[in-house]
C-alpha cells in the first residue's frame, strides 16, 4: 500500500496560545498563505522561521505585535548574525539568515493587511546582500558518466537508480519535481517530462535524451512492475515496498553513487542540475533556453550558470589575447651581449 504523505496540517494555536499573542497569530498567517497558493512547502519553512522568532521575543519579555519594535527587529537580526546552524556549528550563512529575515517580514506584512497591526516594524529592515555564490561542485562530462555507471543496473534497485541518475542529468529537474514525478508526466516517443507544479508552482515541459528514454523505458518494463503496489499511486520511481521516494531518500541515493564513483567530488541532486546547465553552456546553448530548462523565473539566476563554464572562455582567451604570440619569446633568458662580445680566454 502507498504511503501516505504526511500531513501538513498545523495544530490550532488556540489550544496553547492567548489571545492577542504572536503565538496565536501563527495559524491565521498560515492560512492567509494558503489562500495566496503558497506551497505546503514554503508554509512549514515560514512557521519553523517565525517561531524562532517568537522563542527569541519570549526570552525578552516580548509577548504581543504591539510590543515589537524596530529595535527588537535589529537585535533579532544580529542574533542572527551568530546563531549556529541548524545542520552545523558554525553561524548561519547570508542566504540562511535572509530565509528567516524573509518570513519574519512576511509575517508582519499580514499582521498589517489585516489589521492585526497599525505599524509594521520590518518596513524599513535592511536585508543582508550575500551576492551570487557559484556552485561548489561541477562535474566534468567523464565524471558525470563515471557517476551514472556507478548504479549497476543487474540488480531491480540499481536499474531504478540509474534510470534516476539518467532523467536527472538529462533534464536537470529539481529533487522535489524528481519525487512527485508521475507515470503519465512521460512521453517517452516525443521525448518530453511534464513538470507539474515546480517551483512557484509553475508548469513545464522539459525534453529529455535518447539513452535516458531508453533507461526509464527498461525500468518501466523490468523493474516497475514488480515494485507497485495496487492501488497504483502511479508515482514513478518507487521503493522496494511501492512507496513513493522521499526527497531524502533520493537524496541519500545520489550522494552514495556520487561517493562509489571515485570522482572525489561530494553532491547530490543539485550536482546534476549545475552539471547539466553548465555542460550545456559549454556546449554552446543559448543560456534563455537553459533558463527554459531549469524553471528560472529571471535570467539573471541561470547565468551564474556562465561564470562556471570556464572552457569556452578559456579558447576565446588563448585564440584573442595579444600576448599569445609572445609566449614562446617570454621564456628565453635575454642574451647579454657584453658576456657575447668578451673574448674567449686562451
Amino acid at each position: 500500500m502507498a504511503r501516505k504523505k504526511p500531513s501538513t496540517a498545523f495544530p490550532s494555536p488556540s489550544l496553547y496560545a492567548n489571545a492577542g499573542t504572536l503565538l496565536f497569530f501563527l495559524e491565521p498567517f498560515n492560512s492567509w498563505q494558503r489562500v495566496r497558493a503558497f506551497s505546503e512547502a514554503t508554509i512549514r519553512r515560514r512557521t519553523d522561521h517565525v517561531r524562532h522568532f517568537i522563542r527569541f521575543c519570549e526570552e525578552r519579555g516580548v509577548n504581543t505585535p504591539e510590543e515589537v519594535s524596530r529595535q527588537v527587529v535589529e537585535r533579532y537580526q544580529r542574533h542572527l548574525c551568530h546563531a549556529p546552524s541548524a545542520r552545523k556549528q558554525a553561524p548561519l550563512s547570508l542566504f540562511g539568515q535572509l530565509q528567516y529575515l524573509y518570513a519574519l517580514r512576511a509575517f508582519f506584512r499580514f499582521l498589517s493587511k489585516e489589521r492585526h497591526l497599525l505599524y509594521n516594524p520590518t518596513s524599513e529592515m535592511e536585508l543582508p546582500r550575500p551576492g551570487k555564490r557559484l556552485p561548489r561542485h561541477v562535474l566534468t562530462l567523464e565524471e558525470a558518466e563515471a557517476v551514472l555507471a556507478s548504479a549497476d543496473p543487474a540488480g531491480a534497485l540499481g536499474l531504478r537508480d540509474r534510470a534516476l541518475l539518467e532523467i536527472l542529468y538529462s533534464t536537470g529537474i529539481r529533487r522535489s519535481e524528481c519525487v512527485n514525478l508521475k507515470v503519465y508526466d512521460l512521453d517517452l516517443v516525443n521525448r518530453t517530462v511534464f513538470i507539474r507544479q515546480g517551483k512557484g508552482k509553475k508548469d513545464r515541459m522539459v525534453p529529455i535524451g535518447e539513452r535516458a528514454v531508453l533507461w526509464l523505458q527498461k525500468y518501466l518494463t523490468e523493474v516497475r512492475p514488480e515494485l507497485v503496489q495496487e492501488p497504483d499511486s502511479q508515482f514513478l520511481f518507487l521503493t522496494p515496498v511501492g512507496e513513493f521516494l522521499a526527497p531524502d531518500y533520493l537524496t541519500e541515493r545520489v550522494r552514495f553513487y556520487v561517493a562509489k564513483s571515485g570522482i572525489g567530488k561530494e553532491g547530490s541532486c543539485h550536482l546534476f542540475r549545475h552539471t547539466m546547465a553548465t555542460l550545456m553552456l559549454e556546449g554552446g546553448a543559448d543560456v534563455r533556453y537553459v533558463q527554459a530548462m531549469l524553471g528560472h523565473s529571471q535570467l539573471s539566476t541561470t547565468e551564474i550558470y556562465t561564470h562556471v563554464s570556464i572552457r569556452k572562455l578559456k579558447e576565446v582567451h588563448e585564440k584573442t589575447h595579444p600576448a599569445r604570440m609572445k609566449a614562446a619569446a617570454s621564456i628565453d633568458p635575454p642574451v647579454n651581449q657584453e658576456e657575447e662580445e668578451k673574448p674567449s680566454t686562451p
